[in-house]
C-alpha cells in the first residue's frame, strides 16, 4: 500500500473515530437532503441528531471519568456502545439515555471494561468505512438506509429496513476483514411494490 493511500485511510479512520466527539451543527438545507436520503421523516431525522447529542452530554456529564460511550440514534431509536467501568455505570448510562425527551428505545451494548485507546477507536472507524464502503459498492440496498457503527470490531447496523435489505446488509458486513460480530439493531419495515 503506498504511503498516501496509508495517510488518506489513516485521516477517514481518525475522523470517523471522531465523530461521535465534536457536534456538528447543518443547516436546514443540508438536513433536509441527507433526511430524504433514507426513510426516516425530516422530524425523526433532527430528533435523532438532538437525543444523542443530548444523551451524549448528559451521561458524560453525570458519569465523568467512569465511561466511555458512543451514542447513536436512528429513527428515536438509541444504541449506546463504548465501556463502562461497572455494571452499574452502564444501567445508569441506560436510565439517563431513556429519559432524554422522544426517546423510543434504548439498546445498550456498553461493555464492561476499561475505556478503548485511540488506535482501538481507529480501527473501528476503518471497520466502518470499509463496510460502508462495499454497501455503496455492491449496491444492493440505498447505503443510507443503513447507519454503521463500529466498537470493539463489532459491527452494529442500524436502520429502517426490509428484511431482504437486513440480510444483505449483514452479509456484507460479515465479509469485511477483522468484523468479529455484527449485531442488528434494526427498524423492520414493509415496502409496497
Amino acid at each position: 500500500m503506498t504511503r498516501l493511500l496509508k495517510l488518506i485511510l489513516l485521516a477517514v479512520s481518525l475522523t470517523t473515530a471522531l465523530n461521535a466527539c465534536v457536534p456538528v451543527v447543518a443547516g436546514g438545507a443540508a438536513a433536509g437532503g441527507l433526511a430524504a436520503a433514507d426513510r426516516r421523516t425530516s422530524g425523526a431525522y433532527v430528533d435523532d441528531e438532538g437525543i444523542e447529542w443530548k444523551a451524549l452530554t448528559e451521561i458524560e456529564k453525570q458519569l465523568r471519568n467512569k465511561i466511555h460511550v458512543n451514542v447513536t440514534s436512528f429513527n428515536r431509536n438509541v444504541l449506546l456502545t463504548g465501556e463502562a467501568l461497572d455494571e452499574e455505570t452502564k444501567k445508569q448510562a441506560e436510565s439517563i439515555a431513556k429519559e432524554i425527551a422522544n426517546v423510543r428505545n434504548v439498546t445498550n451494548e456498553l461493555q464492561i471494561g476499561l475505556a478503548s485507546t485511540v488506535p482501538d477507536r481507529s480501527r473501528d472507524g476503518y471497520l466502518t468505512s470499509l463496510v460502508k464502503g462495499k454497501m455503496y459498492k455492491e449496491n444492493r440496498f440505498p447505503p443510507n438506509y443503513v447507519k454503521v457503527v463500529t466498537e470493539a470490531s463489532v459491527v452494529y447496523l442500524m436502520g429502517m429496513v426490509t428484511r431482504q435489505e437486513a440480510e444483505d446488509a449483514v452479509d456484507i458486513a460479515r465479509s469485511i476483514d477483522g468484523v468479529e460480530k455484527v449485531v442488528k439493531v434494526f427498524e423492520y419495515v414493509i415496502v409496497e411494490p
